[in-house]
């Protein structure tokens, strides 16, 4: 039987206030891992659905190329406790709390952290940017920066703008909640280093889907190569 090339792993992270999240962790086999980096993923919109689970894909092939993944239930989605907040902005501190987990536990040797967020996952992971000394990098998997969609998440938007850690904002052209145009005009200006990628053709629910997780992996790979 082949030697597998990442083990799974199931355990909890607790927040300050004592919020218990459910987390995953894709580690690959030590031969095959590479550098210290640990990459979060955050998952979609909670109220919406949102759970881990949608990013098992994309983080199961990080691990194989060699990069420790973690994905994780945000405060009240699936064996997680607390409630989910409409804003996102409880969920900040989720992500923050999971990060300095990963830079915590000597067993995982994770010194530098990606944050990666999809859909309403990448407002909430861009307001825990500068709040861990430890991420170097964000990757955007489809922001929601339309007019609609800033109701619940526009006073999310500044503090990513703002950040002077490298960013990747990858979307489809058909985005149903952002425009291309308004993508464009909401990243000039953006402090630090901007990189974007536009996959045509796809729509925003269409692009979070199993069939372009291997594109996803590729473009997560590239830019931290790039780092």
């Amino acid at each position: 039987m082949p030697t597998p090339i990442y083990t799974y792993q199931s355990c909890t992270v607790e927040t300050p206030e004592g919020i218990k999240l459910h987390t995953r962790l894709f580690k690959p086999n030590l031969d095959t891992r590479v550098g210290n980096l640990g990459i979060v993923l955050v998952h979609p919109y909670s109220i919406l659905g949102g759970c881990q689970g949608l990013l098992r894909g994309i983080a199961a092939g990080l691990a194989e190329k060699g990069y420790l993944a973690a994905t994780f239930d945000m405060r009240g989605v699936g064996r997680s406790t607390g409630k989910a907040s409409i804003t996102g902005f409880s969920e900040v501190k989720d992500v923050v709390s999971v990060c300095k987990w990963l830079c915590s536990n000597a067993d995982l040797s994770v010194d530098r952290i990606l944050l990666v967020g999809s859909s309403a996952g990448a407002p909430i992971s861009g307001s825990a940017v500068d709040q861990v000394e430890h991420v170097v990098g964000y990757v955007s998997l489809g922001y929601p920066f339309g007019v609609l969609s800033s109701v619940l998440f526009g006073r999310h938007h500044k503090t990513i703008l703002q950040s002077p850690k490298p960013k990747l904002f990858v979307m489809g052209t058909r985005d149903g909640f952002t425009s291309v145009k308004q993508l464009k005009t909401k990243l000039n200006g953006a402090a630090g280093r901007v990189d974007t990628h536009l996959i045509e053709g796809a729509g925003h629910f269409q692009m979070e889907g199993p069939e372009f997780d291997s594109q996803m992996v590729n473009l997560i790979h590239d830019f931290i190569a790039s780092l």
